[in-house]
Parts: C-alpha cells; sequence; structure tokens
C-alpha cells in the first residue's frame, strides 16, 4: 500500500450563487448555498486516501474546530495531526455569479509552526512521498523536506499559491506541480517540473510531453481538480507507476472531478471511478 504524508491547511469553505456580483452597498440574496471543509492540503490528503493509499495528514485549525476536522478525517481512513491554535480556524466564501465567474474572499486562519513539525517527523521519515503546498508558512515546509530527503522520500510540491521559493526547499524536491500561471520562477529548479494545464492535460516540462486530459462528461465545477491531481498523482507515483503513467491517471481523477459540484462530493474514489 502506498503511504503519502501530507502538510496543508484546513478550513471552512462557503459557497454561495448569486445572479450577479454586488454593486457599491447593493444587499443581493444567494440563490444556492454550500459548506464543506477545505483547504489544499486537506483535499489532497482525501484525494490520496479515496486512491487506497495510507495516509497521515498535519494541520492547524481553531481549537474549536479540532474534533470536527479530527472526526472526518478518521472517517476518510486518514491519520490526521490536527494542531489546534488560538486564532480560529482558516475561512473561505466563493461567489460564483450567473456566468460562472466566482470572487473568493479568505481568512488565513490558525497555521502551522514550525515546531509542529517535530511531532509529525516518523510520518514523513516512513511514506513513500511527502505532499507539500504553500498554504502553510514557508519554514514548515523547510523543515518537512529536510525531514523526508534525510529519509530518502521524495517530495512533490504544489506550489500554491504561488511565491518565490527558498533553496532550502527547491533544492530538495523532486517534482513540482504549478498550473500555468504559478510556471513563473520555475524554469530553473532542479526537480521534474509537471505543468497542469487544466482542460488540456499536464505537461511533463523536462521532456515536453503533453498528457492529454480526457473529458468524462460535462464539466460544472473545476474547484479543487487540481488537488485531485495531487493526491492521484502521489499515489500512483508510490505504487511504482512511471510519471508519464501517473499523470495519465491524475488527469483522469480531475476530469472526473469537474462533472461534480463542490470539492469533497467531486474527489473520485479508485474502484469503478463513482462518487460516494
Amino acid at each position: 500500500m502506498a503511504r503519502i504524508s501530507v502538510i496543508g491547511l484546513t478550513g471552512n469553505s462557503v459557497f454561495m450563487r448569486v445572479p450577479h456580483f454586488h454593486a457599491g452597498g447593493e444587499t443581493v440574496h444567494a440563490t444556492d448555498f454550500h459548506s464543506e471543509l477545505g483547504g489544499k492540503g486537506f483535499n489532497q490528503a482525501v484525494a490520496a486516501a479515496r486512491q487506497g493509499a495510507e495516509v497521515s495528514f498535519l494541520t492547524a485549525v481553531g481549537a474549536d474546530d479540532v474534533e470536527k476536522v479530527r472526526a472526518f478525517l478518521s472517517a476518510e481512513g486518514i491519520t490526521g495531526m490536527v494542531v489546534g491554535k488560538t486564532t480560529p480556524s482558516a475561512h473561505a466564501t466563493i461567489l460564483t455569479d450567473g456566468t460562472g465567474e466566482t470572487r473568493v474572499t479568505v481568512f488565513p486562519g490558525a497555521r502551522l509552526d514550525v515546531s509542529d513539525v517535530e511531532p509529525f517527523a516518523e510520518a514523513i521519515a516512513t511514506a513513500d512521498i511527502l505532499l507539500l503546498t504553500n498554504e502553510v508558512p514557508e519554514d514548515v515546509n523547510v523543515r518537512a523536506a529536510e525531514i523526508a530527503s534525510a529519509a530518502g522520500v521524495k517530495t512533490i510540491l504544489n506550489p500554491a499559491p504561488a511565491r518565490a521559493l527558498p533553496t532550502a526547499l527547491s533544492s530538495r524536491v523532486s517534482i513540482f506541480t504549478p498550473n500555468e500561471f504559478e510556471m513563473a520562477g520555475l524554469e530553473n529548479v532542479p526537480g521534474e517540473v509537471v505543468e497542469t494545464l487544466g482542460a488540456k492535460g499536464c505537461r511533463i516540462c523536462s521532456t515536453g510531453e503533453v498528457i492529454p486530459a480526457v473529458p468524462c462528461g460535462e464539466a460544472v465545477d473545476s474547484t479543487g481538480a487540481g488537488d485531485t491531481f495531487n493526491g492521484v498523482l502521489a499515489v500512483r507515483l508510490a505504487e511504482g507507476q512511471s510519471l508519464a503513467e501517473a499523470c495519465a491517471e491524475a488527469n483522469a481523477a480531475a476530469a472526473q472531478s469537474v462533472t461534480v459540484r463542490y470539492v469533497l462530493p467531486s474527489i473520485p474514489y479508485r474502484h469503478n471511478r463513482t462518487m460516494r
């Protein structure tokens, strides 16, 4: 069984559909409402677990949310190290208008400290792959990558949101998975770069090979597709597939995810590719 360790943000997401965005002090009535737990690392951990991997996940939330998050992770078969903080959990509000455009407001919320990584060190060192994102502080990622490198564990970094990467981190990353916007600044990194291209699939930058996406149906919501891609990619690589093979599987899972609205309901399960 593949063993994946993930470090990332967990927060609360609220989705509302509105006929149009606000103008000035206008009050707009939403036509639809949905709330769920979220965060890039959180979604990636769920995606990896639903592919049958043994997943460990380190995250921080407000103290009031610790038990709720632990219970959800446990139900997904994820070993969660959930650190409670005095700062409230992260929160995102996503408005979608009648044309499908979105407006997002984010409260960063509770954040991990570098000292939180040490109790998670064994989970990193015994994993096949460590999966990171830029939603956690830089020093947290650097320390985690140091532990992984010392143990011979490969690290995948999803560099979202985009920011400059210190050499102490970039030199220890095996695979970077930026989207087209996040590619800037990654031209000279030592690791492999897999650029995600949305509906076009992804590109393995060392060879220039484009692995096409295979549509699974009508696309209704692309939110979380990148997280699905990363979780599935990590599992398939941990199982010994080539990078091209793993990218094809990750593309297929991401393509399926966009046919279901919202994030958690859209993350596919491995067997027969159906949703819960």
